[in-house]
């Protein structure tokens, strides 16, 4: 299967890198150091080249190494489908990032073309005992990692949205001026809602074909306070009746927005809220690899994987398991944690980066980790 991997990393004035660059092959790379070093900072690069604000939901600004510095860049050697690109992406003077590739200036959705990289980092641990919020935003990735346009049409509901909610807290009666909104309304949240149950269809079989040491979740899209329309004709019908209690309320009550992603520990039967912390834990890798598995049949080759301090609540049997997992399905997983012994069963499987206050050394050409 042709691979997906960086043979190449390199940051400027990124976040706390002055300066950084990994020569890498297309094993997993397991990154150590202390905490505060920068290791999360290694991944939310990579995490950049795909579409979207990154791990961090950051602005571009947010990401410049010194406030009020002039910039950063970020670039990159990606591997993809039996294809090399030469990626670039930066910032300037707080400007919203740049993208070119192979030279080219390019949109942000054309990574989704050419890569597919997921994410699973320590705030989400919460994932399944906060708000729906996140559970939506976690969905959309994984919905995007199958559907790179999913990301037009979410775009494209949210600010057809904030429109009327903006008519509805000026308590706008007039319905000529609903009408347009509520009509991209329903076309862009009926594309949203459809893909959303495609990507959970897909995820599920992808569980259900697996063999795993990591338990299986039951997956629901639950509508919210109001059942989400089949149809245009019957979305449009649900916010115009809707209008009175919609200005009372001074926000849209019914579409995707309002939906909720529910887990079920399924060999237990228990809701993943009210399962043990690592319990929650390993349902969320349970699902990552789920995803990975999905999009390397689809996709062509398996994503890039960022697994942010992965070793957190698993104990050795299951990391080892995990290490074992993403060694068989062939993906550059960059994984962080404070030490190597995190990442002993990997051995020559894997290839090293150390992180300090001071730089990064990477330890490509090692056959262990580095002491």
């Amino acid at each position: 299967m042709p691979g997906l991997y960086l043979s190449r990393l390199t940051l400027s004035h990124f976040r706390s890198h002055q300066a950084a660059a990994l020569a890498l092959d297309a094993r997993p790379v397991a990154i150590f150091g202390p905490n505060g070093a920068g290791k999360t900072n290694l991944l939310e690069a990579v995490s950049l080249f795909s579409p979207g604000r990154g791990l961090r939901r950051a602005a571009a600004q947010e990401m410049v190494r010194l406030s009020g510095g002039p910039g950063w860049k970020v670039t990159g050697i990606l591997h993809s489908l039996g294809r090399v690109h030469e990626i670039e992406i930066w910032s300037e003077g707080g400007q919203p990032r740049q993208l070119r590739i192979d030279g080219k200036a390019a949109a942000q959705a054309a990574l989704g073309r050419i890569a597919r990289v997921l994410w699973l980092v320590p705030s989400m641990d919460r994932l399944w005992t906060e708000g729906a919020d996140g559970r939506r935003r976690f969905l959309d990735r994984m919905t995007m990692s199958f559907m790179p346009d999913h990301a037009e049409a979410a775009l494209a509901y949210e600010k057809a949205m904030r429109e009327r909610n903006r008519l509805l807290r000026d308590q706008v009666r007039d319905g000529h001026w609903y009408v347009a909104l509520e009509r991209q309304m329903a076309a862009a949240g009926l594309t949203v809602d459809r893909n959303r149950r495609a990507a959970l269809e897909r995820l599920q079989a992808a569980q259900d074909a697996a063999e795993t040491a990591f338990p299986a979740a039951g997956l629901e899209l639950i509508a919210g306070a109001g059942e989400m329309p089949d149809t245009e004709p019957d979305f449009r019908e649900a916010l115009h009746e809707g209008r009175a209690r919609d200005i009372a309320a001074g926000r849209t009550m019914v579409g995707p927005h309002r939906a909720d992603l529910a887990a079920v520990y399924t060999a237990k039967g228990v809701p993943a809220a009210a399962s043990s912390t690592g319990e929650q834990k390993a349902l969320l890798i349970s699902l990552i690899l789920a995803n990975a598995r999905a999009l390397a049949e689809e996709f062509g080759a398996p994503p890039l994987l960022l697994l942010d301090e992965v070793a957190a609540h698993l104990d050795a049997t299951r990391r080892a398991a995990l290490y074992d997992e993403v060694c068989g399905l062939g993906a550059q997983a960059w994984m962080t944690g404070t030490g190597p012994e995190l990442f002993a069963d990997l051995g020559s499987r894997a290839q090293y980066c150390e992180v300090t206050e001071t730089g990064c050394t990477s330890g490509t050409a090692q056959e262990k980790p580095i002491s």
